[in-house]
């Protein structure tokens, strides 16, 4: 077996330097050199195939059976999941309901800055805590477009907005993930989310609006913004701090939606502010019974979604439930006890096929349930929408299968152990870049869940050496990843498909990279103050 050593090149910061290379590599061909991103994931994996093999390493075909899990992740389930969302909101679209969807928005507000407040930081906070799993991101980006948004500028809102709901996705996985391999109570971890995270949280709704419309925009939309911000963070810090994290996104959601509905029938801004050549819309009162089957395709999504969620299914297919033999569990070869992890520890890779119980199961229920409901869809219609949703996703996809290979090469090799092992050697300034760790973990595996099974041990390991609160770097770890959300490659890339910039995700990148580093910096901040105060 392969013995994989964080410290490969015999200096620990060299060799983390090393290992960072393809994710700067990977930056600098977006950013500086303005390249598609298929072509820039293409040259980052070869960097970190070079440096798996020679700076690391890792034996060829440890390096290939890395790839293939990569490959197979990107298919199910996460292509799965991105194909049945985005089909489902194209069926809506493609039935006619999408016009009383805008025109129930436009009744709210015909003001955007409203409307970006409406639909991605409160409705896109519910399918956060629904789906999860870029759910959202394609939903309210392709949203935005439709209601006279440029796509680039819908892309990056979503991907910024995604910054209050993603640390809690897919019924609360990410904080009930970093628990469990942590052995932190689960109260304890949302309580330190609350701590560290609010604060964020309370803001992004202001960001929002600076975005579209500067400092204006704030001084005219404040009764909005502060509405949804009170509401919005009140539900989402009580839920959190009495009840757990599974409900979070959910109730929020929800409540900051209610909120902006009740308040648009006393309150509208003097000014309605439109985007430079967005039509205005004409104001047509749906009644509430267009209103709520316009809508429904999204309640059936959520319902279908709670469903797949509760524990009692869920059991139907743990490995003694009557549906275990539904959930199909394959190794990877020359890495599931190929490899000796850096603590020791032989590594165990496998690659899980359920047909059954997975999320994008739940939402290919769902199209079938709206199509059902639904008069003015044909079958002939619904597999247009199909063959249309995969061919406009298919560079998307591919972007994402290319990132995931590289990201299962620089776990497996020791790269992605090597960065976080750096970062901890900085002694009682750690707290400062805990964050930065999950920052990384988000950026390689696109994942807020992948990123705290990585590195949540790492972060209780460190709190135990400094006597800072173990529970607080964990919630770092998660807060960071949650920021890096804003530009991983795989978000970037849905966001692309989601408003058909496939192949220009470099554009969208520069729209977004300085508010996910600028929320990554007041993270860091943010951590490294309570890092000081007992615990």
């Amino acid at each position: 077996m392969w013995q994989q050593s964080t410290d490969p090149l015999g200096s620990l910061w060299l060799s983390a330097l090393t290992a960072a290379l393809p994710i700067l590599v990977f930056l600098a061909c977006l950013v500086v050199f303005r390249l598609k991103g298929i072509i820039a994931a293409l040259i980052a994996l070869a960097v970190q195939i070079a440096l798996a093999l020679w700076g690391f390493g890792m034996p060829l075909p440890s390096v290939a059976g890395a790839g293939l899990l990569g490959v197979l992740t990107a298919l199910w389930p996460i292509a799965y999941i991105i194909v049945m969302a985005v089909w489902l909101y194209r069926t809506a679209v493609a039935s006619g309901r999408f016009d009383v969807i805008r025109s129930s928005i436009s009744v709210v507000s015909p003001d955007q800055r409203i409307q970006v407040l409406l639909i991605t930081f409160a409705f896109g906070a519910f399918l956060e805590g629904a789906a999860g799993f870029g759910v959202p991101i394609a939903i309210c980006a392709a949203l935005l477009v439709q209601l006279g948004f440029r796509p680039v500028k819908a892309a990056m809102i979503s991907l910024v907005a995604n910054a209050g709901a993603g640390a809690y996705g897919a019924i609360g996985i990410p904080v009930l993930v970093g628990a469990q391999v942590t052995g932190i109570d689960v109260i304890e971890l949302s309580r330190a989310m609350v701590l560290l995270l609010q604060p964020l949280t309370l803001l992004i709704p202001f960001l929002l609006v600076v975005i579209l419309d500067g400092w204006r925009g704030l001084r005219e939309t404040w009764p909005a913004t502060v509405t949804v911000t009170i509401v919005f963070s009140g539900i989402q810090a009580g839920v959190l701090w009495f009840l757990g994290p599974e409900l979070v996104d959910l109730g929020s959601g929800l409540g900051a939606m209610a909120a902006l509905f009740v308040l648009g029938r006393v309150w509208q801004p003097k000014r309605v502010y439109r985007e430079a050549g967005a039509p205005v819309p004409a104001i047509e009162r749906p009644s509430l019974r267009e209103t709520i089957a316009a809508w429904s395709p999204f309640y059936i999504l959520t319902a279908f979604i709670l469903i797949w969620s509760l524990p009692v299914f869920k059991g139907l297919f743990a490995a003694d439930g009557p549906l275990a033999a539904t959930v199909l569990t394959v190794p990877i070869p020359s890495v599931t006890n190929a490899i000796v992890g850096a603590s020791g520890t032989p590594v165990t890779a496998a690659w899980s096929l359920t047909p059954i119980n997975a999320t994008g199961t739940a939402i290919l229920l769902a199209v079938f349930a709206s199509f059902f409901t639904t008069r003015a869809l044909t079958a002939g219609i619904l597999w247009r929408e199909l063959r249309g949703t995969v061919r406009d996703l298919a560079a998307a996809l591919a972007l994402i299968t290319l990132i995931l290979v590289l990201a299962n090469i620089a776990n497996y090799s020791g790269g992605s152990a090597s960065m976080g092992t750096a970062l901890t050697a900085v002694g009682p300034l750690f707290p400062l870049l805990a964050p930065i760790i999950g920052w990384i973990g988000v950026f390689l595996t696109g994942s807020v869940v992948n990123n705290n099974t990585l590195f949540a041990p790492l972060q209780v390991a460190t709190a135990h050496g400094l006597g800072v609160d173990p529970a607080l770097l964990v919630a770092a770890n998660t807060a960071g990843g949650n920021t890096g959300k804003v530009i991983s490659p795989q978000s970037i890339a849905i966001a692309a498909g989601a408003v058909g910039l496939s192949g220009r995700e470099s554009e969208i990148l520069r729209a977004s990279i300085l508010y996910s580093l600028g929320m990554l910096g007041f993270i860091c901040v943010w951590t490294f103050v309570l890092s000081l105060l007992p615990h």
